[in-house]
Order: C-alpha cells, then sequence, then structure tokens
C-alpha cells in the first residue's frame, strides 16, 4: 500500500509539469531580471507552507543568483520578522501585516511576488484566506510596483489581480507547494545565468 502511494505521488507530481505555463514563468523571470538590471527591490510574501517558501526564494534569489564581479539582487521576505508582523497584526489586524511593511520599504519599480496555494480563493474559521496577500498586491500595483503570482487551483483572485500570476494547476496543496519550491528554484538558476552572460 505505501509503495503505491509513493509511486502514486511521483507519478501525478511529474504529470503537472507540462500543465503548468511556461510562458507565464519566462515572464516572471523577465520581470525579475528586468528588477536585477534596473537595482530595484523584491519583496517576497506567503502564508504559512507559503511563508516558508517566500523565506527559501528569498535567500535563492539573494545567494544562489550571485555571481561574482555582478551586481546583487535586492530581495527580502516579508515574512521573517516574527515581531514586526506580530506586532502589526496585533495592532492593526492580521490582514495588513504585508502591506504595513510595504509602506516603509516600496518603491516605484519594485517587485512583489506573491506565493499563495489558492490564490485568495476559499475560506476556513478565520474567513476568507489570505487577504492579506492580496491587500498587498492590490497596494503594490496601486504604487507602480510590478507583481508576480505564484498560485495553485485555478489561481484565484491573485490569478487576475498580479501582472504575471504563475499556476499550478491542481486542487492539492502538497502537490502545489512541492511545485512552488520546484519553481522557485528553477527561476533562480534561470536567472543565475542571465546574470553570469549579461
Amino acid at each position: 500500500m505505501s509503495l503505491r502511494s509513493v509511486q502514486r505521488f511521483i507519478e501525478e507530481f511529474t504529470a503537472l509539469g507540462p500543465k503548468i505555463s511556461t510562458h507565464d514563468i519566462v515572464e516572471a523571470i523577465e520581470v525579475l531580471f528586468d528588477a536585477w538590471k534596473n537595482d530595484r527591490n523584491v519583496f517576497i510574501i506567503g502564508n504559512g507552507g507559503s511563508a516558508s517558501t517566500a523565506t527559501h526564494f528569498a535567500c535563492d534569489l539573494a545567494k544562489g543568483t550571485s555571481v561574482e564581479g555582478k551586481k546583487r539582487f535586492k530581495v527580502m521576505s516579508l515574512t521573517d520578522n516574527v515581531p514586526l508582523i506580530t506586532a502589526l497584526a496585533n495592532d492593526n489586524g492580521f490582514n495588513n501585516i504585508f502591506v504595513e511593511q510595504l509602506k516603509n520599504l516600496l518603491q516605484r519599480g519594485d517587485v512583489v511576488i506573491t506565493i499563495s496555494v489558492h490564490g485568495g480563493t476559499g475560506q476556513d474559521k478565520a474567513g476568507v484566506w489570505s487577504q492579506n496577500l492580496l491587500a498587498a498586491t492590490k497596494y503594490a500595483k496601486d504604487n507602480s510596483a510590478k507583481t508576480v503570482g505564484i498560485a495553485g487551483f485555478d489561481g484565484g483572485a491573485l490569478k487576475n489581480l498580479a501582472d504575471v500570476c504563475i499556476i499550478v494547476p491542481v486542487p492539492s496543496t502538497p502537490y502545489v507547494e512541492s511545485w512552488h519550491l520546484a519553481l522557485e528554484h528553477l527561476i533562480s538558476g534561470c536567472l543565475r545565468e542571465r546574470i553570469e552572460k549579461s
């Protein structure tokens, strides 16, 4: 039984690859390469498992794309400062934890990457999911920043809000989160190649 479960996961996971838009991946790479060229800041946000992916992505953009003699990415995950996040949630509400950070940092032409399994669609005991992510994406757009979404399921509200949105089209949190990590590795690797050749 467990062997079949392992095989099924691997088969279903790999079968998703061709269903992900390579066009959207390339567009996201272009947005980020343009940010690197023009010394723009990149901010990455997410909740839960997507928060850990945001941290991982920021690490890979900061270190994994570093090329000797070339300038480096200016990148920050806004999920990492726990005292600040809890202070903002306590005083301004959870839906504002990323907007309030962007108010301190965001400049015209910067990039905000929003990672969300369901793209802000659906709800649970606390209400509609990930309204903090959608609010931050909208704030970024309203303030002349570029926005990149990385979502799953059908893309949710994020699909129509972000300038570019890569969607892993499957209603499974484990598959979506696993693919999001693979995608951030792919994007970081492609950016390193571009930087090496620039």
